[in-house]
């Protein structure tokens, strides 16, 4: 199964990103030596991807990309090692590569089936992720509902598949603040996979996490804390108590309580997933990472910053060696690590993640009030260290971004 970057459907409390699910389509009939090495090499590329092996990943897609070649332009299975190319560099923060990927695999697809195969899901799920972290929410919208209807249209509006789609858009308006509107798609993709599979099925658990995630930021605790037990009870029930979904399921309870207050119980359950995900996956597993996270967030709201720091460095660690040191997801991280910093005093030590932050963002091409506020907190730390001209600076290009003018009008203005 692939799962692109910043991307599978999110099981994680304040996660939001990439998340759509992206499944391996239907292997072909082996009939040449042809088929059989295009085969071997996509096998071995979702080996290496679910394993977080990206590089290794990507060196197989590119064997299969040009074995793919030779079929013909015609062949859906050139359409699909484009696409799954593009999923592995949105995996590593190659934003540029990925979206070149996902334009071709569309591109042939619609030269050759007009658009509507259901390959085509996987590029425009993942050029919607793209343009959502760029700032372009009204294309990734576009894009994400045409994703639905290609899915409703060939497989019927009742097909288990659709809730991908209605998860991704749950996904997409959750991460806008537009929680009404993801309720809705979270409740109708829960309403469809309890219908097909029923209540207690392994299936449902994802879609019982992100409703759980989304109640848990509004102000419905209650009903966040039932749905988050019951696909915790629905995994350890169909996986056992050491598997590494289970662990993931601890760790959104875990993040659930830290977020309630309920300090003694989010630690407890914290700790036990991180433990377990290390046993299942080892030290330097991205999921290890997202609780390591959770953990660090916990010691923070217990002002316990000593605590919390080298937990923070250990996940920047991990972000790093795995995806690389200018993904975009690194900068949630260095933000919440310059925020210990700052809490201990170490202004120093805090400036110089705020800046890559800022840097991340803008290679990112992110606008608009996300981009305002990493000037505005970079600005405010510059201040504290006697760099007010630079502050300024800063200052004036967040006022732009907030009101959607180029910078030297905003400073004009000030």
């Amino acid at each position: 199964m692939w799962r692109s970057g910043r991307g599978r459907i999110v099981c994680r409390i304040f996660a939001f990103a990439l998340i759509a699910l992206v499944v391996l389509g239907a292997w072909h009939g082996v009939s040449s030596a042809r088929d059989t090495t295009w085969n071997d090499a996509m096998r071995a590329a979702a080996k290496a991807f679910e394993k977080s092996q990206y590089h290794e990943s990507e060196k197989w897609l590119q064997i299969a990309l040009e074995e793919a070649r030779k079929f013909g332009p015609q062949d859906r299975r050139l359409a699909e090692s484009h696409m799954k190319l593009g999923i592995v560099f949105h995996s590593q923060g190659k934003l540029d590569a990925a979206e070149a990927e996902y334009k071709r695999g569309i591109e042939l697809l619609e030269k050759n089936f007009g658009g509507r195969h259901l390959l085509a899901v996987d590029g425009l799920t993942g050029l919607a992720w793209i343009y959502n972290t760029q700032g372009r929410y009204e294309e990734a919208e576009v894009l994400l509902n045409q994703a639905l209807a290609i899915r409703e249209r060939v497989l019927g509006a009742q097909h288990p598949d659709v809730a991908n789609s209605l998860n991704d858009l749950g996904t997409f308006y959750n991460s806008r603040g537009k929680h009404s509107q993801a309720a809705d798609y979270y409740r109708r993709a829960l309403v469809m996979l309890e219908r097909v599979y029923g209540p207690w099925h392994l299936n449902v658990a994802v879609a019982l996490t992100n409703l759980g995630i989304l109640y848990t930021a509004s102000e419905e605790p209650a009903e966040a804390e039932r749905l988050l037990k019951r696909a915790l009870l629905i995994r350890q029930a169909a996986l056992g108590t050491k598997h590494a979904d289970v662990a993931a399921s601890l760790s959104n309870l875990g993040a659930f309580y830290s977020a309630r207050g309920n300090h003694g119980e989010a630690e407890q359950l914290l700790k036990e997933a991180l433990a377990a995900q290390e046993k299942v996956w080892g030290p330097d597993k991205l999921e290890v990472a997202v609780t390591l996270g959770h953990l660090a967030a916990l010691y923070r709201t217990q002002e316990k910053p000593a605590e919390a720091e080298p937990l923070l460095e250990r996940t920047l660690g991990i972000w790093e060696r795995v995806l690389g040191t200018d993904h975009p997801r690194l900068a949630g991280t260095l933000s919440q690590l310059a925020g210990v910093y700052e809490e201990q005093g170490k202004y120093r030590e805090a400036e110089p993640l705020l800046k890559r932050v800022l840097q991340i963002r803008e290679k990112a091409m992110t606008k608009g009030p996300e981009l305002a506020s990493s000037l505005e907190r970079y600005a405010a730390l510059l201040r504290k260290i006697d760099r007010g001209s630079d502050a300024t600076e800063l200052e004036a290009r967040a006022e732009a971004e907030r009101l959607g003018r180029p910078a030297a009008e905003a400073t004009s203005v000030r």
